[in-house]
């Protein structure tokens, strides 16, 4: 039976690098990957963007209210090959029911799904797509990274030009508009003490 995975990780954990290798790892075994990168996640438009430089564009740019299930059967009969694997990027930006329906693909239709994603926003609050992903993944991985302490990195703040903000939108994506940092909880605890 295929799986649906969830690959967690703060910011800067390598999960679009690592979802890049996984591509890279079936596609040199002549297998076809679907990468899918939802709307929502604005940074590079309809491009995957490691850290590292490596970029990709998505096969499927899947908005809020698309059903990921008829997205992938549409991409499915396009070039006439069969997917092998499904793999997502920000998956915390995924709908409850795009998650349900990620579960299906893996369940029903028998293709693995990988999601890639951070499981909390700034304050430390569960996205919802994430949520659901920790509710009915098969299997959780953690995808570590360290604080500027040098511990590992739980939480992902964003940062103003006085610090940490803790007010505000829950969808901000990194870039122009916001910064992010990821940081493990005393750093993270200690930085809201003295905001206060």
């Amino acid at each position: 039976m295929s799986k649906l995975f969830f690959r967690y990780g703060a910011m800067n954990s390598g999960k679009s690098t690592a979802m890049l290798q996984v591509a890279h790892n079936y596609e040199e075994r002549d297998q076809r990957v679907v990468l899918i990168k939802s709307s929502v996640d604005t940074k590079g438009n309809d491009q995957i963007i490691s850290r590292l430089g490596v970029t990709r564009t998505a096969d499927v740019l899947l908005s809020p209210g698309q059903d990921l299930r008829a997205a992938l059967r549409e991409c499915g009969t396009e070039s006439g090959r069969s997917i092998a694997c499904v793999l997502v990027d920000e998956a915390q930006f995924l709908t409850p029911e795009q998650v349900d329906q990620a579960l299906a693909v893996a369940v029903l239709d028998g293709i693995p799904v990988v999601a890639f994603g951070i499981r909390t926003d700034f304050r430390t609050r569960a996205f919802p797509g994430s949520q659901r992903l920790m509710e009915v993944a098969h299997t959780l991985q953690e995808m570590k990274t360290i604080c500027r302490c040098g511990s590992k990195a739980v939480f992902n703040a964003r940062l103003g030009e006085t610090g940490i903000i803790r007010e505000g939108e829950q969808v901000m994506i990194d870039g122009d508009t916001a910064r992010y940092e990821a940081l493990c909880a005393r750093c993270y605890l200690e930085a809201e003490q003295s905001a206060c």
